[in-house]
This record gives structure tokens, C-alpha cells and sequence, in this order.
């Protein structure tokens, strides 16, 4: 039985509707350790018939069996796996892959084996021996002689260990010299007990095999034994061929890239400036929310919630509070706030202490024969940090806390080192029973210095000291809010919500204010302008990925042969899809890992920049939008090279291998 057998073999090509028939019934047995020279006449079907044996071409009718084995050229896994493990190829333009060295070349082939890298390795540079090429191991194709390139395209066809060497005008390009010592080398390769089958125009070059099969007009004219075929090696042993894996193809797009460095090194960092970009505007969107919570959180306490009575008696959410508070001034008494009320506050569940106080108009301070005057005067709570006060204590029973301002009008420019211990006397205004304004007076001894423009409030004052002053003057002495602590931070809109759910006499008790509320409001609209901005940003991305699509567009034009030569040592579809769509997964990467180098500095350079003044970190990347700008990039560069991907994949192997 042959080892290898084409039967009734028939090829037309068509030209319009227009048949041209090219092979007509060709019909021939190989076995192993035969040197066939197939020789015949440009056009008379040599090289049509070796893309036939070759698994390249699969559009013909006829029977090929390989050790009594029909292979089924319709199925595209199958031919696959016959060109992986039983061809290699010798080509009259060597067909080597210009990226790649000489090694690499060879390893190429080697990748689709069961061997390890260092098994690879060890049989490449074997191979590059015997060929001759020991000292050439690192160039590139490009610093070759012919002769050179043709013992690299050898050793990489030899590198799989095929049972079968097609050899496509292997000496048409070379001198006498070294047509002699390849002609040599496929004449040990058939003794090593391989079949090689080499086409050829050449008389001469056919001589040199053990048999010469004429071909003229798509029909054998002659099929001639010139010697016996060489005896087959006992107990032969071959490598085993395997599917490519994903590393070797991550490994080859790598190699591309880094070959074309400068080329590429303008697309990464195009898509660079767009992650950058989106980075510095989510970690600047970041770092304004942090700066505005630590601002607020370091002036009032966030466990604290601000309770006032409800006039309107509708269900009103912290926003709409805040606007019914505007209306504190003209209507006073419609926030006074009832023992029964407060009584209310107690029983909810989580709240563990209620402070009642009042916030009242304008005041005077006094002190000797100086007088210095304000709009607001308000009672401590512990709604207030630490962070408000200068200097000094909270005040206590008779105390108050003074605004610096306040102070230097009473005590000079010095006020911080001498106030704090002085009695003041304030006067302050309010209204009685019968909303009459009144005036009540009080002594206080000055306990700290607060910023008054920070807290909110130019006099902080003990709540029972100033009800006393009320009570004195026959003024409403009922508070006007509450602040009301909560047990755990994580309590405080719970709390709230169930402060808002109070009623009486079918109307709401309560408006509720918390800094959450108004830190997830300031919050929103930061992160509103800062997703805005960002979203500007990422349209770059989208000028990115059009970047990567281009590229990858040229680099499958440029490509083709290369993707032709990756087909024809075995490679799959999906292989050569994989090839394309990692190189661009690794633009993607690269450019975020540059970008995020760019955002990292630039951001470092605002944050030693703007420190001086606000005392803040102002841009702040977290690792989640770090995770966003690899994810986006990755998903973008993937995406972009999804169709040049498959327009290479599905490139016709053997137009892919005549494409100059």
C-alpha cells in the first residue's frame, strides 16, 4: 500500500462563467524515502498539483490518502492537522517571516509540537547546525544571503519531524554552488526516510532524485525511476504534533510589536493620552469629593443629625428641608420646638442623645468700653468637631466660644493669647409670647477661639446660661433646633428616615438635615462634572481604538504572506484570528500601563502643587478606576481588532503566500 495516493485528481480555475481546466485526471502513489521531481512547463499544474498534496488547496475533485487514510479536504480541522504533522515546506522565495531571527524562524514550526521549550530549542539549533548556520542563529532574514535563507527554510521544515517535504523550486533563486548543497541536503532528507516531493522546471535538478514525474497540460506525460527509493530507518520515531497554544501566540504578536517598535510605540502612546485623560479626571473627581467631605466632616460631627420643627407638616426630603429652613428668620415661632416633641425624638430606635438649642439673630459683645457685633448667635452642640476650635475648651455654664474676628475687634490683633478667660457681656435678640421682639443680656467668660467663617456661627454659647438670659427677659425660652446623635455612623439616614415618618395630627413633626445627605448631594454633582469630563476624555479612546483598527488593517496587508506561511505550517483560523487580536490586546495594554505611568505623575505633580494651599491631595486614583482604564483599553484594543482579525483569518492560504 503507498504511503501516499492521489486518484483521478481534477482542478479548473474560472474566469467568469468560463472553466480552465489545470489538472485532468492525475492520478499517482508516493512512498517514503523517494525524491520525487515533478517536472514540467510553467502553467503545466506542477505547483497546483504540490498545493493539492499540501493541504493548501482544498477546491478540487478526487481522492488523496495518506498510509491508506483519505483525507477529506472539505473538512477544514482535518486538513489542519494533516499540514501540522505530515508537511513541510521548502519554498523557491524561502518565505521566511521577516520579524522573527533565524532561530525563530525555526521555532516557529516547532511551537505546534508536544516537545518542551527547551527540547524546541535544542532541536532548532541542531537543525541550524547541520544546515550550516550554527553562527547565524540571532539575524534576522534580512542580513541573509539566497543561500542562507534557503538552509533556514529547510531546518524550519524539517523542525516538526514531517513525513512529507514539498520543495517548491527550492534552487530557482540560488547560485550553482548552492543549488548543489541543497539538492544534497533533500537527498538525506529522503535517506533520513522522508518522502520529498520537489517541483521544478529544472532537467538538472530533477536528476538528482530517485524518480521524475512529467507533467504537461494538467496530465502526467511520464513517470520515470532514475533509483530505488532509499531504504526506510528501523524503528523510526517521530514528534508528535499538537494545536498551537495561546502563548505562543501572545508570544509571536509580542515579537511583532517589539520589531516595530517605533511604529507602534506611536499608537500606544495615542491611546495613552485618552487613559491618562479619563484617569486624572476620575482621580481629580475623587479627590474634590474627598476634599469637600473632609472639609464638611471636620467641621461637624457626621453622627450628629440638625432636627427643627416642621411648619408646613409635609413629608419633606433633605433638600426640601433645607430650602423650608430659609424661612427660619421671617417665622421664628414656627420652629420652636415642644417638651412632647422632644419626647418623640428619644423613643426612635438607634438615636442615643438629643441636645436641644437655639440658633437667634443679631448680638452685641461687650467688653469695657468696646463693642463689637454680629448675625448669629448660636448654642453648642456636639454637632461641632474639634477641628472648628483654635484654641481654648467648649464652653460650659456661663462660658462662650468667640470667633477670632469677633475677638481682634475687642482685643487687638493679639486676641488669641489674651481673650481666652475675659468676661464679656452679650446682649442678644429674640422674641416673647406674643412674638414681640425683646433683648436679653447675659455675662459669659470667653473659654475658646473659634473661625467663625468656617463653623458657621461668630458665638458659640452654653445652652443653659442663654435660656436663663431668656427666661429673664420674658422671651420664648423653647429651642428652635435639636442635634440629635446617632449610635453608629452607618445608623444615621436609618435614624432619619424615621425621623421624617413622625406625625401628628396627620402632619410631619420633623425636618431633618444629616452631612451624609448633603455630602451625597455635593457628591452627585461632583461626580456628575467629573463623569462628564472623564466621558470627553474617553472619546479619545474612541480616536484610539479607530487608530488600532487602521493599524491593524495595514498590518494584515503587510502581513499577508506572513499569514500565508502561518497557515502552511499548520496554524488554524482561529490561530491566525488569535495572532491579530493579541497583538492589539497588547497595544491596549501597553498604553494603559503608560497611561496610568502619565496620570500617576501628572497627578503627583498637581497634588505637591495645589498641598501648599488646601493642605489636600486633590487627585486621588483609586484601584477601581486603575481596574476601569485597563479594562477599558483591553476591551477597546480587542474590539478594534475583531474584523481586520478575521479578514486575516479567512485570507486564502495560498493567495496569502504569492501576495508580494
Amino acid at each position: 500500500m503507498a504511503f501516499l495516493e492521489l486518484k483521478n485528481i481534477h482542478k479548473s480555475y474560472y474566469l467568469g462563467n468560463e472553466e480552465i481546466p489545470v489538472i485532468k485526471g492525475i492520478s499517482l502513489s508516493f512512498e517514503k524515502g523517494e525524491f520525487v521531481s515533478i517536472l514540467g512547463e510553467s502553467g503545466g499544474g506542477k505547483s497546483t498539483l504540490m498545493n493539492i498534496i499540501g493541504g493548501l488547496d482544498r477546491e478540487f475533485s478526487g481522492e488523496l490518502t495518506i498510509a491508506g487514510k483519505k483525507l477529506d479536504h472539505g473538512k477544514e480541522k482535518q486538513v489542519d492537522d494533516y499540514r501540522r504533522s505530515m508537511i513541510g515546506y521548502i519554498y523557491q522565495s524561502y518565505n521566511l517571516i521577516s520579524h522573527l531571527t533565524v532561530l525563530e524562524n525555526v521555532l516557529i514550526s516547532l511551537e505546534m509540537t508536544t516537545l518542551s521549550h527547551q527540547q524546541k530549542v535544542e532541536r532548532a539549533k541542531k537543525l541550524l547546525l547541520q544546515v550550516g548556520l550554527a553562527d547565524q542563529l540571532k539575524k534576522h532574514p534580512n542580513q541573509l544571503s539566497g543561500g542562507q535563507k534557503q538552509r533556514v527554510a529547510i531546518a524550519r521544515a524539517l523542525a516538526s519531524d514531517p513525513a512529507i517535504i514539498l520543495a517548491d523550486e527550492p534552487t530557482g533563486a540560488l547560485d550553482s554552488k548552492n543549488t548543489q548543497e541543497v539538492l544534497e541536503i533533500l537527498k538525506q532528507i529522503a535517506a533520513d526516510g522522508r518522502l520529498v516531493i520537489a517541483v521544478t522546471h529544472s532537467q538538472e535538478v530533477a536528476d538528482h532524485g530517485t524518480r521524475v514525474v512529467h507533467l504537461a497540460d494538467g496530465l502526467i506525460d511520464s513517470d520515470r525511476r532514475l533509483r530505488p527509493a532509499y531504504p526506510l530507518p528501523d524503528n523510526a520515531t517521530r514528534i508528535a504534533a499538537k494545536v498551537l497554544s495561546a502563548t505562543a501566540s501572545y508570544k509571536n504578536a509580542f515579537k511583532h510589536l517589539m520589531y516595530h517598535f517605533q511604529q507602534n510605540s506611536l499608537i500606544v502612546l495615542g491611546t495613552a493620552i485618552g487613559i491618562f485623560a479619563v484617569l486624572l479626571f476620575s482621580g481629580l473627581g475623587n479627590g474634590i469629593n474627598n476634599y469637600i467631605q473632609d472639609q464638611i466632616n471636620s467641621l461637624a460631627n457626621p453622627q450628629v443629625m440638625t432636627v427643627m420643627n416642621n411648619p408646613q407638616g409635609k413629608h419633606l426630603s433633605q433638600s426640601k428641608s433645607q430650602m423650608a429652613i430659609q424661612n427660619f428668620s421671617q417665622e421664628p415661632t414656627s420652629y420652636f420646638l415642644s417638651a412632647k416633641k422632644i419626647a418623640k425624638i428619644k423613643q426612635v430606635k438607634h438615636i442615643k442623645q438629643v441636645e436641644k438649642g437655639y440658633q437667634l439673630g443679631n448680638y452685641t459683645v461687650n467688653y469695657q468700653n468696646k463693642k463689637a457685633a454680629g448675625s448669629t448667635l448660636q448654642t453648642y452642640t456636639a454637632a461641632y468637631t474639634d477641628h472648628v476650635l483654635k484654641k481654648g475648651s467648649w464652653p460650659k455654664k456661663g462660658e462662650l466660644v468667640l470667633d477670632a474676628s469677633i475677638g481682634q475687634q475687642l482685643f487687638g490683633k493679639l486676641a488669641t493669647t489674651k481673650m481666652i478667660g475675659k468676661q464679656v457681656t452679650v446682649a442678644y435678640n429674640w422674641i416673647n409670647a406674643n412674638n414681640q421682639p425683646v433683648q436679653a443680656t447675659a455675662k459669659f467668660k470667653i473659654s475658646g477661639i473659634i473661625n467663625g467663617k468656617s463653623a458657621g456661627a461668630m458665638v458659640l454659647t452654653n445652652f443653659q446660661t442663654t435660656k436663663a438670659g431668656l427666661q429673664q427677659a420674658g422671651a420664648v425660652a423653647d429651642p428652635n433646633f435639636l442635634s440629635v446623635g446617632v449610635d453608629q455612623l452607618d445608623n444615621v439616614e436609618t435614624a432619619a428616615k424615621q425621623l421624617r415618618q413622625i406625625k401628628s395630627n396627620q402632619k410631619y413633626d420633623f425636618l431633618v438635615i444629616t452631612i451624609g445627605s448633603l455630602l451625597k448631594t455635593v457628591n452627585r454633582y461632583v461626580n456628575l462634572a467629573s463623569t462628564v469630563l472623564a466621558t470627553i476624555a474617553g472619546i479619545s479612546l474612541l480616536v484610539s481604538a479607530l487608530m488600532i483598527i487602521v493599524t491593524m488593517y495595514m498590518s494584515v496587508a503587510e502581513r499577508t504572506k506572513e499569514i500565508g506561511i502561518l497557515r502552511a505550517l499548520g496554524e488554524r483560523r482561529k490561530d491566525i484570528r488569535r495572532l491579530f487580536t493579541s497583538e492589539s490586546v497588547l497595544l491596549g495594554l501597553f498604553s494603559a500601563v503608560v497611561g496610568l505611568v502619565i496620570a500617576w505623575t501628572v497627578g503627583t505633580i498637581l497634588n505637591h502643587a495645589l498641598y501648599g494651599l488646601i493642605k489636600f491631595d486633590i487627585v486621588q486614583m483609586n484601584f477601581s478606576n486603575v481596574i476601569f482604564a485597563f479594562a477599558a483599553a483591553l476591551l477597546i484594543s480587542f474590539i478594534a481588532a475583531l474584523l481586520p482579525a478575521r479578514k486575516a483569518s479567512r485570507l486564502n492560504p495560498i493567495d496569502a503566500l504569492a501576495n508580494e
